[in-house]
């Protein structure tokens, strides 16, 4: 059990210290941060509030989903729907392996690997259920943190674009991350609120 739990502190440890290398800031609560650093603690938290029985497998693969995101750089593919397709299939590998190679040095063996491995690369979302809790802490964290700010970022939206985008993100969650997101349970974005609320409107 202490190797165990070694391996698990140790892995946190060197996924955060990835993290940490990123250059890019973002403050919150009054302190600065590495960008992903921040995002990484906010799937933890919300991984704790929304699934607190998760296993060692799935607190690593929440921890670790943006692994050193900021070095895949999006403007190294075209800038088309092509281009941006082939650029999140190849960030998933990448992103999938790096934690796979942290939980290694730390110890872990490869039921554990590969399951962290399958989720953090997004496999089989629907059929996996380590993917799809992944993909609900994810969709919680941007609804919560971020979807406000990529609101401010794209003024030129219309209704009927920011309704798909709401759609898109609600049919990844599984139905108990959507009751969680309506129940009170995540701070909604004030201002978008009667867009989700019409986005979702007979789910």
């Amino acid at each position: 059990m202490y190797q165990q739990q070694s391996a698990f502190d140790e892995s946190m440890a060197l996924i955060d210290a990835a993290n940490s290398e990123d250059p890019n800031r973002e403050t919150a609560d009054g302190k600065d941060w590495p960008k992903e650093l921040l995002y990484s603690h906010r799937m933890s938290d919300m991984l704790q509030r929304y699934a607190p029985e998760a296993d060692e497998a799935m607190q690593l693969a929440i921890r670790a989903q943006h692994i050193q995101r900021w070095k895949s750089r999006r403007d190294a593919y075209p800038m088309d729907r092509i281009g941006y397709l082939q650029w999140r299939k190849d960030l998933y590998k990448i992103q999938a392996q790096t934690a796979a190679d942290l939980l290694a040095q730390a110890g872990y063996g490869e039921d554990t690997i590969s399951r962290v491995k399958q989720a953090v690369a997004k496999q089989k979302i629907k059929e996996n259920p380590d993917t799809q809790l992944l993909e609900d802490v994810t969709g919680l964290v941007f609804i919560e943190h971020y979807m406000q700010a990529f609101a401010d970022k794209h003024p030129e939206y219309d209704e009927e674009k920011w309704l798909d985008i709401i759609r898109k993100t609600w049919k990844k969650m599984s139905g108990r991350a959507q009751q969680f997101a309506l129940s009170g349970s995540i701070r909604l974005p004030e201002p978008l609120v009667p867009l989700i609320q019409q986005a979702v409107a007979g789910d």
